[in-house]
Parts: C-alpha cells; sequence; structure tokens
C-alpha cells in the first residue's frame, strides 16, 4: 500500500484520503480496545445501523445518532416506546428504518440483561477473543467474518439481539479493537491507543 494522504502515511484502503472525519476515525479510533460499556452500546447500536449501508453514511450521522438515541445511555434507549419510535422514523438526521430503531430499542434490552447477568458487557463480549485483542497480519483480503463472529452473532441471536449476523459481528470486533485488522503496510498495525 503506497501513502494515499497528504500527511505520506500509509493507511488501510478504506480511509480515504478526502474526508478528514473518516481518516480521523480510522487514525484514532477503529481497531482501538474499547472496554466501556456505553461505548461498545454505541457501536454495537451503529454498526446495526450500518447493514446494508457504508460505513461512511453512519460516520457522518454519528452525532445525529447521539442525539437521538440518548447519548448511547442503553438505560435510556431501553425504555423508548411507540412515541419514540414514531419520533425517530421522522428525524432526518438518523437511517430512519423501523425495524433498525426498533432492533436499537429492543437490543437496549438485551444488552441491560447480559450486563446483569455477567457485571459488564466488556466481560461478555471480549470473552469471545478470549479477553484481549487478536492481532492479526492480514496482507490479502481481510475475511468479512471469522469463527469468533459466528459464535459471537449465534450468542447474541439466542439472548434477543437483533442485527447481529456474522458479518456485524465481524465488524463490532474491529471497530472496538477486539481484533486488529490493520494492514501489515499500514502506519495504525499493531500500536495500541
Amino acid at each position: 500500500m503506497k501513502p494515499q494522504h497528504a500527511d505520506g502515511k500509509a493507511r488501510c484502503h478504506w480511509a480515504p484520503a478526502d474526508d478528514p472525519l473518516y481518516t480521523a476515525y480510522h487514525d484514532k479510533e477503529w481497531g482501538v480496545p474499547v472496554r466501556d460499556d456505553r461505548r461498545l452500546f454505541e457501536f454495537l447500536l451503529l454498526e446495526g445501523a450500518q447493514a446494508g449501508l457504508s460505513w461512511s453514511t453512519i460516520l457522518h450521522k454519528r452525532e445525529n445518532y447521539r442525539r437521538a438515541f440518548g447519548r448511547f445511555d442503553p438505560r435510556k434507549v431501553a425504555k423508548f416506546g411507540k412515541r419514540d419510535v414514531a419520533r425517530l422514523l421522522k428525524d432526518p438526521g438518523i437511517v430512519r428504518n423501523r425495524l433498525k430503531i426498533e432492533s436499537a430499542i429492543s437490543n437496549a434490552q438485551a444488552f441491560l440483561a447480559v450486563k446483569e447477568e455477567f457485571g459488564t458487557f466488556d466481560k461478555y463480549i471480549w470473552s469471545f477473543v478470549g479477553g484481549k485483542p487478536k492481532r492479526n497480519r492480514w496482507r490479502g483480503k481481510i475475511p468479512a467474518t471469522t469463527r469468533e463472529s459466528d459464535a459471537m452473532s449465534k450468542d447474541l441471536k439466542k439472548r434477543g439481539f437483533r442485527f447481529v449476523g456474522s458479518t456485524i459481528c465481524y465488524a463490532f470486533m474491529q471497530a472496538t479493537g477486539m481484533v486488529d485488522d490493520h494492514r501489515v503496510s499500514c502506519f495504525r498495525h499493531g500500536k495500541r491507543r
């Protein structure tokens, strides 16, 4: 991979040089281990919203999602009712898809149940990678799913989560640093923050 940005740094091919928000996401967030339950819920909600769309679409609507979904407080979102769904369906700042909105609410409820069972969502979700980040060294194509994302998807679905297919779970794992999938040639590969 050749440097594609004005700063001369080589980045993963998916980080466009002409989008500063996306570049900042790549450089400062993607692949950085997340242990905070509220941030984990944020990524779970956003990855579900992204299904079938580009991550760029969701990234550019992220602040709107923060506002619309109680700053990603799962306790608040779990209490959303019909009026909230109607409000969200009229909100042009988010993806107005009824199934995704309703799944965010039911996922918040399932999230809280997992938290109650395990003490933290962090403890539960990180168990799929043995509690520590898995550092990959991809040179070719990065897979869309792995055994770990398959297992996570299956268990989340069993617990009542929706929009948590294996591909979404793997994207969640990448975003939250459960796996480090920065390409070997990327300046962020193997670096922790």
